[in-house]
């Protein structure tokens, strides 16, 4: 695979000028998605499960795929992604969005919409299951 240049700015196969309103634009057109504040960021949600988180300073994006996907990316573009720490833990990347290659990122913003919906509709399923089996009941 060909590396591209980590200088900001720089154009290339793939690479062209991103900004936080593309990102916006393709996270918003995901179904059920939400944009919300998150502490001092900002973040689109899909069911209340927060997929991306934008720190202030327009510069970075933080993306929450799985894991397979994740050290996938940050093994492929070490130029333009890091880990996110979460406790010392690895949950996301961190985007740096004027190094990026756009495609790579709105790629992995669809794949992280698509982890954490897919997470939920299963905690879903997983309760109304338990509902029909009588397994919980409605508090007081």
């Amino acid at each position: 695979m060909e590396r591209l240049p980590a200088t900001p700015g720089a154009t290339g196969i793939g690479r062209m000028a991103l900004n936080l309103q593309d990102v916006r634009k393709v996270a918003l057109a995901l179904p059920e998605t939400t944009e919300e504040p998150h502490h001092h960021y900002g973040s689109f949600r899909v069911r209340g499960k927060i997929y991306v988180t934008m720190p202030p300073g327009g510069e970075l994006l933080h993306i929450f795929v799985s894991e397979q996907d994740r050290e996938l990316a940050l093994a492929m573009y070490p130029e333009f992604l890091e880990p996110v720490l979460w406790g010392g833990k690895v949950v996301g990347v961190r985007a740096n969005l004027p190094a990026a290659r756009k495609s790579t990122v709105l790629d992995l913003v669809r794949k992280a919409y698509a982890y954490k919906a897919n997470a939920t509709g299963s905690a879903r399923a997983a309760k109304s299951a338990r509902v029909r089996r009588g397994g919980e009941s409605k508090a007081a």
